[in-house]
């Protein structure tokens, strides 16, 4: 099957990758979350599957992080304190995924998304309020800013909070990342959101930068062992750039719990697929 995928790659992959493209870059995940279940679905290893989706989430942050730096969304002090600790745990996570069978992986997959789903449920009930009292590290840090809001026709001033404790979350994330080939865009998301402080917006395109370079440390370890295939890997980071174009050009005109919504329907339905994949499914 994987060989007849390889064969037809571009017309069976490139329309799913634009898919995965727009929604990783509308959600700040990374198309990790829909590449590996339609790659799995193919016929794929989930291996293998892991090892193009990280190359992907790469293409995905190129292709999104540098609009939404050009809009002044994303915080640049914030991501780059952050990637320090994301690239240490992707690596020790893509070392944990080859020495793994398929099944955790799936498993793992799905309580991820989930866990992520359940969090974000319970804090998307209130809005998200600015004017934050940092504490003394994050005040040093100068992780703040502003950006201009288009739905909301304002200037949107933020204060971010508890950097310390989002790093360490970060190295966790990384690890998630790397294990799983998604990026760990959702929760890297949610760190920002609900541990730091961020406007969901902010928390969407920061994290849209931070996984490319979390994405990067974790394919050198796939690609050392020859588990990135060109002619699967070509049409998948094709596909994601054009996706991840539109889908910045959409996130900037919809409001902040238009996004949240969003990102909640795409996290429990591929949560729950890969969920009975790893519990009884065919894996």
């Amino acid at each position: 099957m994987a060989a007849a995928v390889a064969a037809h790659s571009f017309v069976l992959l490139f329309p799913i990758a634009v898919v995965a493209g727009f929604v990783g870059a509308m959600s700040g995940m990374g198309g990790g979350i829909i590449l590996i279940p339609a790659l799995t679905l193919l016929g794929i290893g989930i291996k293998q599957a892991i090892a193009i989706s990280i190359l992907s989430v790469i293409a995905t942050s190129s292709g999104s992080a540098s609009a939404y730096v050009r809009d002044h969304i994303t915080n640049l002090k914030v991501g780059m304190f952050l990637e320090m600790f994301t690239i240490v745990g992707a690596i020790v996570g893509a070392h944990l995924t080859l020495a793994m069978t398929a099944r955790p992986l799936y498993l793992a997959f799905g309580l991820v998304l989930l866990g992520s789903w359940v969090a974000l449920l319970v804090a998307g009930h209130a809005s998200w309020q600015g004017g934050t009292v940092q504490d003394a590290f994050t005040r040093w840090l100068e992780l703040e800013g502003a950006y201009y809001d288009q739905a909301h026709g304002r200037l949107i001033e933020y204060k971010a909070r508890r950097a310390y404790f989002g790093a360490v979350l970060m190295w966790g994330a990384g690890m998630i990342a790397g294990l799983l080939g998604i990026g760990a865009g959702a929760v890297k998301v949610l760190i920002h959101d609900l541990v730091m402080g961020l406007p969901p917006k902010v928390s969407t395109t920061t994290s849209n930068l931070i996984i490319g370079v979390t994405a990067l440390a974790g394919a050198s370890v796939y690609l050392a062992h020859g588990l990135i295939t060109p002619t699967l890997a070509a049409p998948v980071a094709l596909g994601v750039v054009l996706g991840a174009f539109a889908g910045t050009r959409v996130l900037v005109r919809l409001s902040n719990q238009a996004v949240r919504r969003f990102f909640l329907v795409v996290l429990i339905a591929l949560a729950v697929e890969m969920l009975y994949r790893g519990i009884g499914g065919a894996v």
